[in-house]
């Protein structure tokens, strides 16, 4: 999901579409095919440093699928298998032997990316390797993982974890403002782009809760309704991705000349974020808060919640409906609470999600979501060095609340070498299987 600081907003609402960092994605949840935005986003640095990774690739949908319906049920009559587990003394390696844990990395980099690619993701566990970021990079440089810019990278909003700007280690939300903040299952994207793999590393273990969370999105695509899964991908989904609530005062003017105040509104304010992002945002006039006050909403474009692997081929939910949707948000509130609002950015960056047609999906089918995702969660309790490998299109992610202190990064990648090979190999596979 794109959100906005405040700041941000005024700036570029004030200046029209003079400000080319006007707005600042900060969380994801659309994305678009890879044909599209040719040239680099405006919102997103054109020219990087050197020592800077390239900018998340863009996302790749796939072709559309025939038959929806008949992908489900072969999904159905197939076992997957999800996230296996690799731990150091498994391999008669001690826990500290970091040396011989780099070696195995290395010498097993092509089976380890296979495993990412076929089961959705790898944890390893017992590797001192990993405790520190220095190792935690020696480790994905040895499978030959190809690290990108955070797909938040507009203006660094996401920090790194040694503060350096141009470091590939990103915090993973481990603010004490959001710690009763169960955040909900995601694949990572913003806009148009969306990283291939990302991996996922425990510097210090909260001290109750804050598990990782992964899933497989074609277990959630083939544990869904078929009835409600047909409905989704023949209507497709889009989401909202920001609401600003200032517009109370147009209330304020005549009732023969508000129409005309709210269409040269809406006109500016999209013309302003559509310039600064790479993706086509669509203003919406609603109302909310407890005094329905006049807000705009902003909308991404229609996609569609199934889509296409890259290299194995494979139907998979790719759809952020349980960390976007606002009915499902405000139910984990009665459980864990309200969000705790750091700044007023907290406050405009209010996500939702609808058909592609704008139409509302009702309450049964959003909990009905919800249970088919959390049902399919697994709560990765991680310790100090341990890491969890995943492929950003086949499994979903997210975060437990949690108390104490926790900090937990993350590298993003925007491919890893041997892919190719991989795609060649999972192609020959189909073709010979229908032979």
């Amino acid at each position: 999901m794109v959100k906005f600081s405040i700041p941000a907003v005024a700036v570029a609402i004030g200046a029209g579409v003079s400000s080319t960092y006007a707005f600042a994605p900060v969380a994801s949840n659309t994305g678009a095919r890879s044909a599209a935005a040719s040239s680099a986003p405006l919102f997103m640095s054109s020219v990087a440093a050197p020592e800077q990774s390239p900018l998340a690739p863009l996302t790749v949908w796939g072709d559309r699928i025939p038959d929806i319906i008949e992908s489900q049920n072969e999904l159905k009559s197939r076992k997957m298998d999800f996230a296996p587990t690799i731990k150091s003394s498994d391999l008669g390696l001690a826990s500290d032997d970091k040396e011989g844990q780099l070696a195995y990395v290395r010498e097993h980099a092509m089976e380890i990316k296979q495993q990412m690619v076929d089961n959705g993701a790898v944890i390893f566990r017992e590797f001192d390797l990993m405790k520190e970021q220095e190792g935690f990079v020696k480790f994905y440089e040895a499978i030959g993982m190809k690290t990108c810019l955070d797909p938040l990278h507009s203006v660094s909003a996401r920090p790194t974890v040694d503060g350096d700007k141009n470091s590939p280690v990103y915090e993973a939300v481990n603010k004490e403002s959001r710690k009763n903040f169960f955040i909900g299952m995601h694949n990572e994207f913003v806009g148009t782009r969306a990283p291939r793999a990302a991996a996922f590393v425990c510097f210090k273990a909260a001290e109750e809760g804050g598990e990782f969370l992964i899933a497989d999105g074609r277990q959630i695509f083939r544990d869904l309704k078929t009835d409600l899964v047909e409905r989704l991908y023949n209507r497709n989904i889009r989401y909202s991705v920001m609401e600003l609530p200032f517009f109370g005062w147009v209330d304020n003017f005549p009732e023969f000349v508000r129409p005309t105040a709210m269409g040269a509104l809406k006109g500016l304010v999209s013309a302003a974020i559509n310039a600064k992002v790479d993706f086509s945002v669509d203003m919406q006039w609603g109302e909310a808060g407890y005094d329905n006050t006049k807000m705009l909403q902003a909308r991404a474009p229609s996609q569609p919640p199934i889509l296409v692997h890259p290299v194995t081929g494979e139907p998979h939910w790719f759809c952020n409906v349980h960390s976007h949707s606002s009915k499902l948000r405000k139910d984990r509130e009665s459980i864990y609470g309200a969000e705790r609002f750091e700044d007023g950015a907290s406050q405009i960056n209010k996500s939702d999600m609808y058909y592609g047609d704008d139409g509302a999906i009702s309450d049964e089918d959003l909990e009905h979501m919800d249970e088919v995702t959390m049902k399919n969660v697994q709560f990765v309790k991680m310790t100090e060095g341990d890491v969890v490998l995943l492929d950003n299109y086949k499994c979903m992610h997210g975060r437990n609340v949690f108390d104490g202190t926790r900090k937990h990064g993350v590298a993003w990648f925007e491919g890893w070498t041997g892919e190719e090979e991989m795609k060649a190999k999972a192609q020959q596979s189909k073709q010979a299987a229908m032979a």
